[in-house]
């Protein structure tokens, strides 16, 4: 065997460990657009990725490799792989798979990602550790010392595939055409191993349809997507009397209706009674966790805002496409993690907007904690408030919604209320909807005192 072959075999080690890590990152990226991101979702996807990996693994390892048969092989290997990356990876094709759970009644995400990786994660995966196997072996017949290479090879393949794709690939190109490069690496390692005429038409089959579902302008057209990058896939949708919802990874995380002056319904409650009644004795700063469309204090010019969330993108979507205005100069927006910055700031609020929790399935584990909520109450000034957004049940007819109540008020004890938004009827179940609930904290002194029998001195208190 020559250096060029084994520096060719080598580097088809290299680009399987690439594809296979790049192509887990898209799946759980697109997913999140479905079934959130949580540790559960995520944990299924990987473990269907490294399941069918091993198996590919003791598969390839049986074959008897020669020049002849490793050729056909690997071609067949890389031109399934891009087919089964176009399924699994393509956002139009993934919606048109959750519209059919949803048709056949199958709504527990658990069981969407475990059949989801079942059928779309089960042959990708098996062929990535197929590759690997077969081309160990054909270089172990030449060099029994190559076992080091090949795993190190491997490796760095998985390395630079999981650094490039979250750090450069979908934030500067997307996630669509993140996955369109995979397709097209798989398609052109295909080509390599087998360069004849003849498999182009088979290349065509598979490179024409990734392409068309998966460019913006199908995206923006087909679904309203204006922004898929790591974090988000951002869309607006504008209807006829001039109401505006923006979505997040398909979301609705604000309305607004510029004519008539109206938000999301929470929204109007909070601007109503806790921001454009603020006395203006003097500038409150103001802190919204979870930005949205920026439509909390949206005409409140006086006050300084601080608005933190993870999406670089919301200020100039919010502007540009969804509020048809620049923000005023009274806003503030930092693209971090909540609880980093509630970690690093030294600053007190005087009013806190938690709006983070705008979905009953989509959850951000790490901020639904007792320590969260109680950097959160570090945050808050003497005289302050903060006002939690969550879509809850309203007459705490499921688990999620009791066991938040328990943590908010395990933290918040006392001068505390909790208002539902909207009209509810608490004798029929919501069958997992959930209503806006609106937690309130009151920062005001608490002696922790309480009423007897034997000692009702109300009439001083009061």
């Amino acid at each position: 065997m020559g250096v060029k072959l084994r520096a060719w075999l080598l580097f088809l080690i290299f680009l399987t460990g690439f594809l296979s890590l790049s192509l887990e990152l898209i799946v759980i990226r697109q997913l999140a657009f479905y079934v959130g991101s949580s540790a559960v979702v995520t944990s299924i996807i990987i473990g269907a990725f490294l399941g069918f990996m091993s198996i590919g693994y003791f598969r390839g390892s049986s074959i008897k490799p020669n020049r002849y048969n490793v050729r056909k092989i690997l071609f067949a290997s890389f031109i399934t792989i891009a087919a089964m990356s176009v399924l699994a990876g393509s956002f139009a094709l993934i919606t048109g798979y959750f519209y059919t759970m949803y048709a056949a009644g199958i709504f527990s995400i658990v069981t969407q990602t475990a059949l989801f990786s079942l059928i779309f994660l089960s042959v990708a995966p098996f062929l990535f550790g197929f590759n690997v196997a077969l081309l160990s072996r054909y270089l172990h017949k030449h060099d029994i010392n190559y076992t080091g290479k090949i795993m190190a090879w491997d490796t760095i393949g998985s390395v630079l595939g999981s650094l490039a794709t979250t750090l450069i690939l979908m934030p500067i190109i997307g996630v669509n055409y993140t996955i369109l490069l995979i397709i097209i690496m798989a398609l052109g390692a295909a080509f390599a191993v087998m360069p004849r005429l003849f498999v182009v038409p088979i290349i065509a089959v598979i490179f024409i349809p990734a392409v068309v579902i998966n460019t913006d302008s199908y995206l923006r057209r087909a679904y309203g997507i204006i922004i898929n990058n790591e974090n988000s896939t951002i869309s607006v949708e504008e209807y006829g009397d001039g109401t505006r919802i923006l979505k997040m990874n398909g979301v609705n995380m604000s309305i607004y209706n510029k004519s008539a002056g109206t938000t999301a319904q929470y929204v109007d409650y909070i601007n109503d009674n806790f921001i454009y009644n603020m006395p203006r004795d003097k500038r409150r700063n103001i802190l919204v966790l979870g930005a949205g469309g920026f439509t909390a204090g949206l005409r409140d010019t006086f006050n300084a805002y601080t608005f933190i969330d993870i999406e670089r993108t919301l200020k100039d979507v919010s502007e540009q496409k969804f509020l048809g205005e620049k923000l005023t100069e009274n806003k503030k927006f930092i693209v971090q993690d909540a609880s980093q910055f509630l970690k690093n700031t030294m600053l007190n609020y005087d009013l806190i907007i938690l709006d983070v929790y705008s979905n009953s399935y989509q959850v951000p584990e790490n901020l639904i904690t007792m320590e969260f909520m109680q950097r959160i109450k570090s945050r808050v000034a003497p005289g302050g408030m903060i006002v939690m957004n969550v879509i809850a049940s309203p007459d705490f007819n499921d688990k999620f919604s009791r066991v938040f109540d328990n943590t908010f008020r395990a933290v918040f004890p006392n001068n505390t209320t909790r208002q539902v938004i909207g009209h509810i009827n608490p004798w029929v179940a919501d069958k997992g909807v959930g209503s806006n609930v609106l937690y309130i904290y009151y920062n005001r002194p608490e002696s922790g005192r309480i009423y007897t029998i034997n000692k009702t001195p109300v009439i001083y208190d009061r």
